[in-house]
């Protein structure tokens, strides 16, 4: 067997990995890398492999940095299948086409600076009909229903408990007499989560490709912390400012509906207008109402046996553009969720624009942002952040509440591992930046008798 380290190792986003066993080459994900642009654009458009070459994929989820660049994989000469969850293909039937708007647009910001320079334009990675074209390919499989799909290999998903529709991915591998199962854990989800059950634990596992973003540090406040967000609204809207919480469209969004929900219900955040400002987490909010085989039991029972745990009598959603805009010229106290998490596109840096700079305003942030994103400049405390190429103070409050992660923190990462069966001889850790998996190797070494290796982009390791 072999494995190539194609994005993810030695940071937290592109994630891809290649795995070469039985004469079948099978990619593992195959996400956006998400950073500075100029680092951004080659290594998203060209591969470290020949996309014709890939007999299939497996998908272990919806979120872009993930799934995003599979239209580029498909219009490149994939035909192979690939693998995902019923969940995960409906979300990225929404994101993926999504992505390619945003390139879109970039393209056309990023194009008049280069006409200034004189520099020839340049083409979005992939269109929104490539997108389409790209689910085309997709096959949908059920938790815990093996397949086979390549010459020995049969693959099976597990619940990661990350996102909805999110999977852990188990191979059970044969050649001849021979049996070892590989498992790619995809991002593991903290457990306790408000809507989704907790990460599976796997048996019986030789061969571990293991997430590392939070692997050297530990999350300051437990999961389901509502009493904090209660307390942080109350104290906002007394200034009778806005609260802006920027916010993943696919999980995080929904987990803040379902919170005010909540809160909502029970008197304890003032009555004041909500708004969910994406049409992107709009939609993926209509997705959710139609899997509840991903939820846990409580919101389980809550939408069968009472109502819609993602709507409720405060809470507008925002598609309109037209509507956006007059968002930032209501007076008064209000709630605006909007896209996306890391501030680095949509409509969450309009809200961001006009609303920074006021200090009886809140920005709250509930989720990761990578270093340099905007999201990470105002979580570290400057003073002064250039939003669409203009700067602007900050004077606004910035709150950060790390309850709603959707990653497991490295005494959760420890206990997922501890809870697993199996050998696992060889451990790989990627999707972390460098400080991240360190730290995570670290302690796993001081316990673990098998060999644990940090991942190198591009490198091949064989076993």
């Amino acid at each position: 067997m072999k494995l190539t380290f194609c994005g993810a190792a030695g940071t937290t986003t592109g994630s891809q990995h290649l795995l070469e066993i039985n004469g079948s080459k099978i990619l593992l994900d195959c996400g956006l890398y998400q950073g500075r642009r100029d680092d951004t654009w080659d290594r998203n458009r060209n591969f470290l492999y020949d996309p014709e070459s890939i007999d299939s994929v497996v998908l272990s989820h919806a979120h872009i940095d993930h799934s995003g660049n599979l239209p580029n994989l498909t219009r490149n000469g994939f035909e192979g299948n690939i693998y995902a969850t019923f969940a995960t293909r409906d979300l990225c039937s929404i994101m993926l086409p999504d992505a390619a708007r945003i390139q879109t647009q970039d393209t056309k910001w990023i194009n008049k600076r280069r006409k200034k320079k004189d520099l020839p334009p340049v083409e979005p990675i992939y269109s929104e009909v490539e997108a389409e074209e790209c689910l085309r390919q997709f096959v949908n499989i059920g938790y815990d229903r093996p397949i086979p799909i390549a010459d020995g290999v049969t693959l099976r998903f597990i619940d990661a408990g990350h996102i909805l529709g999110s999977a852990q991915v188990l191979l059970e591998c044969r050649e001849g007499s021979k049996k070892k199962t590989f498992l790619f854990s995809g991002d593991v989800g903290r457990g306790d989560n408000e809507l989704l059950r907790d990460p599976v634990l796997a048996d019986d596992v030789d061969f571990l490709l293991m997430e590392s973003t939070y692997g050297a540090r530990e999350h300051e406040l437990p999961t389901q912390a509502n009493h904090l967000i209660r307390d942080i609204l109350n104290r906002a809207l007394e200034k009778k400012g806005k609260v802006i919480i920027p916010a993943f469209a696919v999980e995080r969004t929904q987990q803040l509906i379902y919170v005010l929900h909540e809160l909502s219900d029970n008197g304890e955040i003032p009555d004041v207008p909500i708004f969910v400002d994406s049409p992107l987490a709009v939609n993926a909010t209509e997705i959710f109402r139609i899997h509840p085989e991903c939820f846990n039991e409580e919101v389980y029972d809550f939408l069968f046996a009472k109502r819609n745990p993602f709507g409720f009598e405060n809470l507008t959603m925002v598609r309109k553009v037209s509507e956006s805009k007059k968002l930032n010229e209501m007076d008064g106290p209000c709630i605006i969720i909007s896209a996306s998490g890391m501030c680095e596109a949509g409509r969450i840096l309009h809200h961001l624009r006009n609303t920074v700079e006021d200090e009886k305003n809140t920005i709250l942030f509930v989720g990761y942002c990578a270093e340099q994103t905007l999201g990470w400049k105002l979580r570290e405390g400057w003073e002064e952040v250039n939003i669409f190429g203009d700067p602007f103070k900050v004077r606004a409050n910035i709150e950060i509440l790390d309850s709603f992660s959707g990653h497991a923190d490295q005494s959760e990462l420890l206990e997922y591992f501890k809870g697993m069966g199996g050998a696992r001889d060889n451990v790989w850790l990627v999707h972390g930046e460098p400080t991240q998996s360190a730290g995570l190797k670290e302690a796993l070494d001081g316990f673990h008798k098998g060999d644990v290796e940090v991942a190198k982009w591009k490198h091949t390791v064989e076993f």
